[in-house]
């Protein structure tokens, strides 16, 4: 009989006890593992709050914005930055928008405090299956912590400072405030950040006046704008739009009639913006200054409004002005290669500048040669020494010689013999006569008398302030200046002697609204009215009878100068009515000849006249009005004698600065040297 094997009352029963001690090791490692994981976790969550940047960036918003160039009546010309952001402030954001974002990026925004954990496991599960990091599962607040204070870069050590800063972000400020910054921060492509901007770009509205199928649209781009862009991708727009639109439905926001008929409401897209090429020299003028005193990088991110003097029907005139007349040169010189022009208008009484065309082409040759510009006037600068003798006791019908005259040259032993346009000598001349005719003869006899010391500073005290020379060779504008001085300084006789300083920029105002700069009109009496008066009488008889009377044709009271540089190089015409002067250059940059016959009547005036006719019904068309104190008189041509008649009459009445009729001045006598 076989027996049984029984087990030893002294044998161990190992089976329970081995099960307790695996248990026991188990639960240690559970601890241990427990408590290295939290360990690890929080020197993780240290070494990594350590890097996290605090929310001063946050509680002070200031994020970069677009600075608005405008021109006089408001209208946007050109807007300046490094990213295309309008801030605007919550209360102006409307709500549907606001909640149409929310619907489409984070629907339980309201709820969380900054994380949504479905959306991470969600998204983390996801990475997980496709083996890639494509999916972020972020909240509205993560995407402010990453765009505002994170890189972009897709790493599990920014996801981590990410949810750290969002929940802080979270517990620092309201959701308001949260929106208010994420519906300004957000990049919403084709260049524009914020929904403002974005309203702008796309529709051409401000965000109040946005419809819920164009809301729908703008919070489809978050999630990639470039692949979401309705110019560019209008089906994959469509199809983002009907997200948005459904998802605003089931969160209740809309009701599902309404969002079926956004859907299949039509779009209108803004229109291309416009360059305003026109506007080059004198948004560039602009630019440059105001980079200069603010600098760049306050001027392209600083959210400035600079509103500028620019009238844009007379900008459009000066350009149209310029290309005729540039098209009738190219009319009488066919084959030659295009020269270049310049136009500048300001007003007399503010020295606004209305319009300035610096070239033909500014893409092509952005250098201005309405202010940067320097060249000879020729003749356009005679009134300042006619100016200067009505000063020293001449009057308009003192009598000068027209006859040759030989003075010593620049070179020791060389004569300086100059004659007049016409090559002829007319005798005696009044001093009307001289300006009418632009004669060189009486102006350089002129120069002689008062010395080119005192024309030089009322030129100066006028405003032209580059150099001049110091020979009797100023007489016919050999000192080169800019368009701009001279134009500015021709105002003044228009303005009974006041000097105005030209105005580009009326005011500038910082992103919180605040003047930052504002300039109003400066002026100052550097010349007798009387003197100017009579001044303005000259040219007035320039267009009425002189080398200006091609600019008659305008049927408005004007005065004005042509000017002429040897050669033909530069041809010039300055003139201006009560409210408005102008001035018109025309020649090569290389100094080359225009052509023959190519005078400032011939080429420039045009120009001037175009201009000036093309605005025509802006100008009052009221004659100049003379001061207390002036006596119109009536001379004999050729005598210059006064005819003691002070009734108005033609041709040859002339401004004479006297109190009465019984007390004109006495006329003094030119001087004879070289005749």
């Amino acid at each position: 009989m076989s027996a049984s094997k029984q087990a030893s009352p002294n044998e161990p029963d190992s089976g329970p006890r081995v099960y307790w001690s695996h248990l026991h090791l188990i639960v240690y490692l559970l601890v241990v593992g427990s408590v290295f994981t939290i360990c690890v976790g929080v020197l993780l969550y240290w070494f990594v709050a350590l890097d996290i940047p605090d929310l001063k960036a946050l509680r002070s918003y200031r994020p970069p914005v677009t600075t608005f160039i405008l021109d006089s009546q408001g209208e946007i010309l050109e807007g300046l930055s490094k990213e295309n952001r309008i801030l605007v402030p919550y209360d102006r954001i409307p709500d549907l928008l606001a909640r149409a974002f929310v619907a489409a990026e984070d629907a339980r925004f309201f709820e969380h405090a900054g994380l949504d954990a479905w959306s991470i496991i969600r998204a983390f599960i996801h990475n997980l299956q496709s083996g890639e990091r494509g999916q972020g599962g972020s909240t509205i607040t993560q995407q402010v912590a990453r765009d505002l204070l994170l890189s972009p870069e897709k790493t599990y050590t920014r996801k981590l400072k990410e949810a750290i800063l969002a929940y802080r972000i979270d517990s620092a400020l309201t959701k308001e405030d949260i929106l208010y910054i994420y519906l300004n921060q957000i990049y919403l492509g084709a260049g524009s950040y914020g929904v403002e901007a974005a309203a702008r770009t796309y529709f051409g509205k401000h965000i109040g006046e946005l419809n819920l199928a164009e809301m729908a649209i703008l919070a489809g781009l978050p999630q990639a704008p470039s692949r979401y862009s309705p110019l560019k991708h209008f089906a994959r727009a469509k199809a983002r739009q009907a997200y948005v639109l459904n998802r605003m439905a089931e969160e209740g926001y809309i009701t599902p009639e309404a969002a079926r008929a956004a859907y299949k409401q039509a779009l209108f897209w803004a229109p291309p913006q416009k360059t305003h090429e026109d506007d080059g020299y004198f948004l560039q003028y602009v630019r440059n200054y105001a980079e200069q005193k603010y600098g760049r990088e306050r001027l392209y991110t600083g959210g400035l409004i600079i509103r500028t003097t620019l009238d844009r029907r007379q900008q459009k005139a000066a350009t149209a002005a310029v290309v005729a007349g540039l098209a009738q040169w190219k009319a009488r010189h066919p084959g030659r290669r295009p020269p270049e022009a310049a136009l500048v208008a300001l007003e007399t009484g503010t020295g606004m500048v209305r319009a300035m065309v610096g070239g033909t082409n500014y893409a092509e040759s952005p250098f201005d040669r309405a202010v940067q510009g320097r060249r000879q006037p020729g003749s356009a600068f005679k009134p300042f020494v006619y100016a200067t003798a009505l000063m020293h006791g001449f009057t308009p019908a003192t009598l000068i010689t027209d006859a040759p005259i030989k003075l010593p040259g620049a070179q020791r032993g060389k004569f300086w013999e100059p004659h007049n346009y016409d090559g002829k000598f007319h005798g005696p001349t009044t001093v009307r006569t001289g300006l009418i005719t632009s004669n060189n003869i009486v102006t350089i006899k002129l120069l002689q008398a008062v010395g080119t010391k005192p024309v030089i500073a009322l030129a100066g005290e006028l405003g032209i302030q580059s150099p001049l020379t110091k020979n009797l060779s100023l007489a016919l504008g050999v000192s080169d200046v800019s368009l701009l001085e001279l134009t500015a300084a021709y105002s003044a006789f228009a303005n009974g002697g006041k000097r105005v300083e030209p105005i580009f920029i009326t005011k500038i105002t910082d992103s919180d609204g605040r003047v930052i700069e504002e300039n109003k009109p400066r002026l100052k009496q550097v010349l007798d009215k009387g003197v100017a008066l009579q001044v303005t009488s000259l040219l007035k008889g320039v267009v009425e009878e002189g080398t200006g009377r091609g600019v008659r044709a305008l049927g408005l009271p004007a005065a004005g100068k042509t000017g002429t540089t040897n050669d033909y190089m530069d041809a010039w015409f300055v003139g201006f009515t009560p409210e408005l002067a102008a001035g018109v250059w025309m020649g090569y940059d290389q100094k080359t000849s225009l052509g023959d016959k190519e005078t400032g009547a011939r080429a420039a005036s045009p120009v001037w006249l175009a201009f000036m006719s093309g605005i025509k019904s802006t100008l009052s068309g009221r004659d100049f009005e003379p001061p207390e104190g002036i006596t119109f008189a009536t001379t004999d041509g050729p005598t210059g004698e006064i005819s003691g008649d002070s009734e108005a009459g033609d041709g040859n009445k002339t401004a004479v600065e006297a109190p009465s009729q019984e007390n004109l001045p006495q006329q003094p006598t030119a001087p004879t040297t070289g005749e």
